[in-house]
């Protein structure tokens, strides 16, 4: 069943200056986080096609200063299943497991207080000069079974009665954010949350719909489905166990930002990798496919 969602509430006017913050800046973990966490936040437009508020910023703090994507809590749209907190908490839970893992898939992200109140502020990814550098992480063949360097996710429909196999590159970075978002139970792992940056690098943006209690898991990185996870991947599941445990820093954050029975699933469905040791396959009681897909 699709998420329900309300029209967004439109965004309130600018918060006075002298009105106290919402949230206060987060500990830095990295320079970065401190520029956005700290740094002044200035509104510079809005990207329309985003279904909730989506602000494109400048922050500068210190000498120094970036571009980001501001998204105030007071611009999402309610969601009949995520009745618990908001999309921003969950997004900068989202970005505190990957910080954990080492694995750098998703840009810096922090909760603080803005010109429209309080949201989620993320480090904006510029995209890399030359197409050259664009890695191709998704495609539709004709073939019955992909090529070499892909793996199969399903049949799709692309017009006019035809069909075509949808493939994802065997991609290592790929393969961890698999293993990330069966761990944070993403249900909304499009294409177009896949941001390309400099050297061949991507990221992994949009993880409002995230730990649910209940398995949501949507995806399109379903080509591993049933396999051995890889050791290094059981190396972080070990490390990220240990992270959880009741009175650990990630647990302590994690408390301010999502449920004790979401942070329990999150335990849960750690444990359940190390047990089985393979990547999660659907469940078929909750669509595998998120839609649109790209």
């Amino acid at each position: 069943m699709e998420s329900a969602a309300e029209p967004a509430a439109p965004l309130p006017g600018p918060a006075k200056p002298q009105d106290p913050p919402a949230a206060a800046p987060e500990p830095a973990g990295n320079p970065s986080d401190a520029l956005l966490a700290e740094g002044e936040l200035t509104v510079r437009g809005r990207i329309q096609e985003a279904s909730n508020a989506v602000l494109y910023c400048t922050v500068a703090y210190d000498g120094r200063s970036a571009s980001c994507v501001y998204k105030p809590v007071a611009g999402e749209r309610p969601l009949w299943d995520f009745p618990d907190g908001t999309l921003a908490q969950r997004e900068v839970a989202a970005y505190e497991v990957s910080r954990a893992c080492g694995w750098d898939l998703i840009p810096p992200t922090v909760l603080r207080d803005g010109p429209y109140g309080t949201g989620m502020v993320q480090e904006w990814i510029d995209p890399p000069e030359s197409s050259d550098e664009v890695p191709e992480l998704l495609a539709l063949v004709e073939d019955e079974e992909p090529g070499p360097g892909w793996k199969a996710v399903g049949l799709a429909q692309i017009g006019e009665g035809r069909t075509a196999l949808l493939v994802h590159a065997d991609h290592p970075r790929l393969r961890r954010l698999a293993v990330l978002d069966a761990v944070i139970n993403n249900g909304d792992r499009k294409g177009g949350h896949l941001l390309p940056g400099a050297g061949g690098e991507f990221f992994a943006i949009d993880h409002g719909v995230t730990f649910n209690a209940e398995d949501k898991l949507r995806t399109l990185l379903w080509g591993w489905a049933g396999e051995p996870l890889t050791d290094e991947a059981l190396e972080v599941l070990r490390g990220l166990e240990r992270a959880l445990e009741a009175g650990r820093p990630l647990a302590a954050r994690l408390a301010e930002l999502i449920t004790d029975a979401e942070t329990e699933a999150l335990r849960t469905r750690v444990a359940g990798l190390l047990h089985s040791g393979r990547h999660p396959e659907p469940s078929g009681e909750w669509p595998a496919i998120p839609w649109p897909p790209v």
